[in-house]
């Protein structure tokens, strides 16, 4: 097993994107204590990893949030205004605490809905949690494109306070390239659900477009942003992701070049690993890979591909604590070989 080096977690919050109502070298015997345990166990089809303290808050997608205190699963109901609908890849995907949850007891969420017309399309909103249950206080972001497939769903909160949502193609190639449309993007928002006024494009939500499906977000400590994307059967990709650039797709695909869109950091080429939740710490960026049935790294340069552990199946997200990595297995998904004891929250101890 490769040696990995201590890791520390940092974050920063900046006031610009900030809500104005709401936020004014290793041991020599590293390796002998290296370890792999499970923290929670039976979990259904996780997708995203939030950790508050002691305890992690799991968002399933049929609509339910597991929470893990100790070695005890919890699973907490979610009430919408729009129903959640689990079809595909759809469903609850993405979680995200609010910075001030302790006090606020917010979270941010991304779910799939059925419009009145029956048409799939998703929707980011806040939750208030309260005596062991969600409810949707409100709505941020409606009619974001939907299909069975490729409905992105990452949030995370970048180091300026803003945050950050991915969305996918919804199997319409062209919406990618259509700035007009909200598919196929990085979306950036202040945590009020507003523009902010540093955005690429005046009024527009959309940070960066030419995506597929990308469904991990991370910063290294530079506050350079890195993000994964599935690509078609293979070319999956990793991207260094700068404000208002094209990353090419359905234009370009792995290492292919065109006039005004980006090539990848990273491409897998004719490996496929269906990346999702991505981490970023110190030199190395962490990938829970699906199809890829690994957590895997690279370093900032997109270089020294490395797997870290393929013993758990399919891998949703992944996420960073202290000294330890943690990461959620998706075997239950119905594309996965399930074991008795799936689906995992995993923590690896450096």
């Amino acid at each position: 097993m490769k040696k990995l080096l201590g890791v520390w977690w940092v974050t920063a919050v900046i006031a610009g994107c900030q809500s104005d109502k709401e936020l004014e070298t290793a041991p020599e015997d590293q390796e002998n204590r290296e370890e792999f345990s499970a923290v929670a166990k039976n979990l259904q089809s996780p997708w995203d990893i939030e950790a508050e303290g002691d305890r992690f808050f799991i968002s399933e997608r049929n609509g339910t949030i597991a929470k893990v205190e100790g070695d005890q699963v919890v699973r907490e109901p979610v009430a919408t205004d729009k129903p959640i609908t689990q079809i595909g890849e759809g469903g609850l995907l993405g979680l995200k605490l609010h910075p001030k949850f302790q006090e606020n007891q917010l979270a941010f969420a991304y779910h799939t809905y059925e419009n009145e017309d029956d048409k799939i399309q998703n929707r980011l909103i806040t939750l208030a949690y309260n005596n062991g249950e969600w409810k949707e206080q409100s709505s941020l972001l409606e009619k974001i494109p939907g299909n069975n497939f490729h409905n992105g769903g990452r949030i995370e909160i970048g180091q300026d306070g803003c945050l950050y949502v991915t969305t996918g193609d919804a199997q319409e190639e062209s919406l990618a390239q259509d700035k007009d449309s909200l598919a196929g993007k990085i979306l950036r928002m202040t945590l009020d659900g507003e523009v902010p006024g540093d955005n690429p494009e005046e009024g527009s939500y959309v940070y960066s477009y030419g995506h597929r499906n990308p469904q991990g977000l991370g910063w290294s400590k530079k506050g350079d942003l890195y993000a994964s994307e599935h690509g078609p059967n293979n070319h999956d990709e990793v991207n260094k992701i700068e404000p208002g650039k094209n990353y090419g797709w359905p234009l370009i695909v792995g290492d292919e070049t065109a006039s005004g869109a980006e090539t990848p950091l990273f491409e897998t080429g004719n490996e496929t690993w269906a990346p999702s939740g991505t981490a970023v710490h110190e030199e190395t960026i962490y990938i829970a890979s699906l199809r890829g049935s690994a957590l895997r790294s690279l370093n900032l340069q997109g270089e020294n591909a490395q797997v870290i552990t393929s013993d758990y199946g399919r891998l949703r997200d992944v996420e960073i604590v202290g000294d330890s990595i943690y990461f959620i297995t998706n075997n239950t998904d119905g594309r996965g070989n399930v074991d008795s004891e799936d689906d995992l929250l995993v923590r690896y101890d450096f």
